[in-house]
Formats: structure tokens, C-alpha cells, sequence
């Protein structure tokens, strides 16, 4: 089996700003020896691998069967920041994804006409790169960014064919509880709900309407296939303005008129 230890390493280090003389130096070995594990020439110990797995905090998993140059530099980014799922005993997703002419990532666009195709397509590449994709300039270039167009009214106010832009969640573990998320279903497909993180307790998560007409319901995370987290949406619907509030107090003392008007009446019959 092919490994990418030494490339990663090498990568990381990169990345870092760090050249091989101030690693090694920081790790306490001869900039020879770690010369010797980027080039393949030395075979690092289980010692060794912990170490640099502490120093880049990526699980050695990670930094042996992952090829990080070929993931996106959203997904790279996550890793650096501790999103590993290896460290969870999970397997780490890879997301297929697109970039343009000046190689950084696109926004892809999930319209209502695709959603169905997403389904099946969402980790395929060619069908990735078909997709309409645009940029918000004001979003992080580290991280990574899809839009959906909604449908349906279970989350009023965000009116029905919004779209809606979400970040992508490597670890799921980290789903803040009573935050909006898109979540790519096997059996629903793609819905946008609030969510109750019950992972660690019941391997489900709970998906709420912000429509109290929509019944929360229970989804088991095996069901889920992507999970973005809710950044901002775009509509061209203007939202209804809120009631002026002496036009409410009207309202409610009209209604308890005519309650007491039927309650009287009622007593006299």
C-alpha cells in the first residue's frame, strides 16, 4: 500500500513557514534525519510518527494514507485547525469540489433543478464540475462554501427558492446544537433545518423546523451524507414587515371581546 508520509510532512512543513534545519530543531533530531524521512531514505518509528503527529495535529492515519496535496485547501485548512475525524475513529471525508483559473475554490451552485442528482452525485467529481459556481468575495478563502436553493416553507421567514449558503462540517461532532444546517439526507435529500446535536448520546441528530407547523424529527447520522453549516442566504422575496405594535394590542383586545361576547351568550342559553 502506498503511503504520503514523507510528501505530507514535507507539505505541512511548507506550510508552516518552517524550513528543515528550524524543524528539526524544535523536534530535537539532526536535520539530516528529517531530511532522510521527507526523501524516503529513513523510516520513521511509531515514536517518531506521534511526534509529528502532535507537532501538526493530524492524526497519523492522516499523514500516512492521506495524499493532502490532492484535497482542496478548505479541507487542508480544517485539518490544521484539529478538525481530523481520524482522531474519532471515523473515516475522513473527502469533498469533491471546484476551483477556477486562479486555483482558488469555487461556491458551487445547487439549484432546485439539480437537488435530485445531487443526491447520488454529491461525491463525484464530473458531476461536481458541472454545477454553476460563483464567488462572495466577503467569505474566508480557507474554508469551504456551497449554496442550495430551498424549497418549501418549514423555515420561515427564508421564504421558499431562497439560496442558501453553507460552510462545510468535516467533523460532525462539532454541530453546535440550535444552529441552522443543510443536511444532505439519504432518504429526504437535501433539507434545511435546525439542528440538535444528540451524536454522542444516541448517534442521531434532530432536525427542527423553524415552521412550528413542522414536527421535529430524529435522523440517524448513517442517513447523512453532508452536513453544512448555515453562513447566509440570498432571496428576492422581501420579508413581510412586522406587525406596528398598537395594531397587535387592537387585534387582541378585539379578540377578547368577542370571546366574552360568545361567553356571554353562552350563558344565556
Amino acid at each position: 500500500m502506498k503511503t504520503y508520509f514523507s510528501q505530507n510532512i514535507k507539505l505541512l512543513r511548507k506550510r508552516k513557514g518552517r524550513t528543515q534545519d528550524e524543524l528539526a530543531n524544535y523536534l530535537g533530531m539532526f536535520r539530516s534525519t528529517l531530511s532522510g524521512y521527507e526523501n524516503e531514505v529513513a523510516k520513521p518509528s511509531v515514536e517518531i510518527l506521534n511526534t509529528f503527529s502532535e507537532y501538526f495535529n493530524i492524526a497519523i492515519d492522516t499523514l500516512i494514507k492521506i495524499d493532502l496535496s490532492a484535497l482542496p485547501e478548505s479541507q487542508i485548512s480544517q485539518l490544521e485547525r484539529g478538525y481530523d475525524v481520524y482522531f474519532k475513529g471515523n473515516k475522513i471525508r473527502v469533498l469533491a469540489s471546484t476551483v477556477g483559473i486562479d486555483n482558488e475554490e469555487n461556491i458551487e451552485l445547487v439549484p432546485e433543478k439539480a437537488k435530485a442528482g445531487y443526491t447520488g452525485g454529491f461525491a463525484d467529481p464530473e458531476y461536481i464540475k458541472v454545477l454553476p459556481t460563483f464567488r462572495l468575495p466577503f467569505l474566508s478563502k480557507e474554508k469551504k462554501y456551497r449554496t442550495f436553493q430551498i424549497s418549501g416553507d418549514s423555515m420561515l421567514p427564508i421564504p421558499d427558492g431562497a439560496y442558501v449558503t453553507g460552510e462545510y462540517v468535516q467533523n460532525w461532532h462539532n454541530i453546535k446544537s440550535g444552529r441552522p444546517y443543510i443536511v444532505l439526507t439519504i432518504d429526504d435529500g437535501i433539507v434545511f433545518k435546525i439542528i440538535e446535536n444528540n451524536i454522542d448520546t444516541k448517534a442521531s441528530l434532530k432536525l427542527i423546523s423553524l415552521n412550528t407547523e413542522y414536527k421535529p424529527y430524529n435522523i440517524e447520522i448513517n442517513k447523512i451524507r453532508e452536513i453544512w453549516s448555515f453562513v447566509n442566504y440570498i432571496s428576492s422575496d422581501l420579508p413581510k414587515a412586522n406587525q406596528p405594535k398598537d395594531d397587535l394590542i387592537t387585534i387582541i383586545k378585539e379578540l377578547k371581546a368577542e370571546v366574552k361576547a360568545i361567553q356571554t351568550k353562552l350563558e344565556f342559553n
